[in-house]
């Protein structure tokens, strides 16, 4: 995905992936051609992550002729840079969403975040995708007093939402699975997963295109009309007449709906991934084969590859550029939780734009009769942007109930539009890092 504001494009090659671990490993298709002529389809998707190719792959299995446009490459946004974390439920947790809707709606929303994560593993089976899929995800503490709320969250969800994959860990048992003195207990999540991401989405890219799908890369989209039929316009001329339209954007949207602009925000977050390790050295890191993600609000992730890196992701930024310095600016992070890894040698650094919101709750709407939109997946986007692409098509064919679910989250406009917004996130974001120290 790739398609405003200049700053985007300031940060990576335009129409070429970034140098990442995940580049140097994917398993690429060959390029997709331009649009170069105007055509006519039942659906317009825009954009070419996880929520692009799970509309476009869910569409045609309805029968809808699908024309989907990327102005960069397939998973070329934050769909192949990610953390290749697969989450159960949705961003938050269920306390919050109780607070926020009731219980009831809570565990509607509950049971649609579990629906995605399923989701991504039926597609991975039936489509025989190659993506290193591996189960567990470790939530970690990293203040002691989180400790009581971890115990009690186990609790809860085994009670109340019959859930049962959740396993709370002491601190003895915390640090024999994260090789740190950095984390006091935590609740390791046996159902949740982590992945390849490009892979992943490359892998639906086969799907889509093997469906009957036209695919389109280095196609920017400058304008939609607002007709029945839609017209799409693209940076070089060419256009394409559409019944109904698919913003499948996230972070990339900013200047294409100012509606959904002004309540998804792109942010900058940056991973590194190290030479590879010994089995002896990998394990010593993390025992057991799982993803990490600890409870700071400027949250640290990693895993280890198929081949023993370890895959760190850490830090954020709200400007207009990513650090010059990638591998620097993750490096700090790192060595926090993981001292012993000062002369280890970084092969990898890159960043990537995603989407969020003020709730980091995704945003679902229906902009028109005809035009459709989801995003801001605040980093839970591996199953919710590839179930947003479901949902989408399930709305198009009339049957509404799980996009209506979705789309009656409260979701709040950043405070001071967007140009003041960037000033006050980093103001805001300041503070957490603070807070997370204290």
């Amino acid at each position: 995905m790739g398609l405003s504001g200049s700053f985007l494009y300031a940060n990576d090659t335009a129409g070429a992936y970034p140098t990442s671990y995940y580049h140097a490993t994917a398993d690429y298709l060959p390029e997709f051609p331009s649009l170069h002529e105007s055509i006519r389809c039942d659906v317009c998707v825009i954009g070419g992550g996880y929520m692009g190719l799970s509309a476009a792959l869910h569409l045609r299995k309805r029968g809808y002729s699908v024309a989907l446009l990327e102005a960069h490459r397939l998973g070329w946004g934050a769909s192949g840079r990610n953390g290749g974390q697969l989450g159960s439920g949705q961003r938050r947790e269920v306390d919050d969403l109780e607070a926020m809707v009731g219980r009831e709606r809570a565990q509607a929303l509950w049971q649609v975040g579990e629906a995605s994560k399923a989701l991504v593993k039926e597609l991975i089976a039936e489509h025989g995708i190659a993506c290193d899929l591996k189960p567990g995800i470790f939530y970690a503490d990293h203040k002691r007093r989180y400790t009581a709320h971890s115990r009690a969250l186990v609790e809860k969800m085994q009670r109340d939402y019959s859930y049962n994959e959740l396993e709370f860990l002491a601190e003895a048992d915390t640090r024999a699975l994260v090789g740190s003195n950095a984390y006091y207990s935590g609740t390791l999540d046996h159902g949740a997963a982590h992945l390849h991401p490009l892979n992943f989405a490359l892998g639906l890219a086969r799907a889509a295109t093997a469906a009957g799908t036209r695919i389109f890369e280095g196609t920017q989209v400058t304008e939609i009309g607002s007709g029945s039929p839609a017209t799409v316009r693209t940076h070089a001329g060419a256009e394409v007449t559409a019944d109904q339209v698919v913003y499948a954007c996230n972070g990339y949207l900013e200047s294409l709906n100012g509606h959904v602009a002004d309540r998804v925000m792109p942010m900058n977050n940056f991973m590194i991934a190290t030479e590879p390790l010994s089995d002896t050295d990998a394990r010593a890191l993390i025992a057991r084969d799982v993803a990490v993600a600890d409870s700071k609000f400027v949250i640290n992730y990693f895993r280890l590859s198929a081949d023993n890196r370890l895959l760190f992701g850490g830090g954020e930024n709200y400007s207009f550029q990513f650090p010059k310095d990638i591998k620097g600016f993750v490096r700090k992070p790192l060595l926090e939780i993981y001292p012993q890894l000062r002369d280890v040698r970084l092969d990898y650094g890159w960043g990537g734009t995603l989407g969020i919101t003020m709730n980091r709750l995704p945003f679902f709407t229906q902009l028109a009769p005809n035009q459709w939109s989801a995003g801001g997946f605040s980093g839970h986007g591996v199953g919710m942007a590839t179930l947003a692409g479901q949902l989408v098509a399930e709305a198009i064919d009339g049957h509404m109930s799980r996009f209506d679910i979705m789309q009656a989250i409260p979701t709040h406009v950043f405070p001071g539009g967007r140009h003041l917004r960037w000033p006050l996130m980093v103001l805001g974001m300041l503070y957490y890092a603070l807070r997370d120290r204290l």
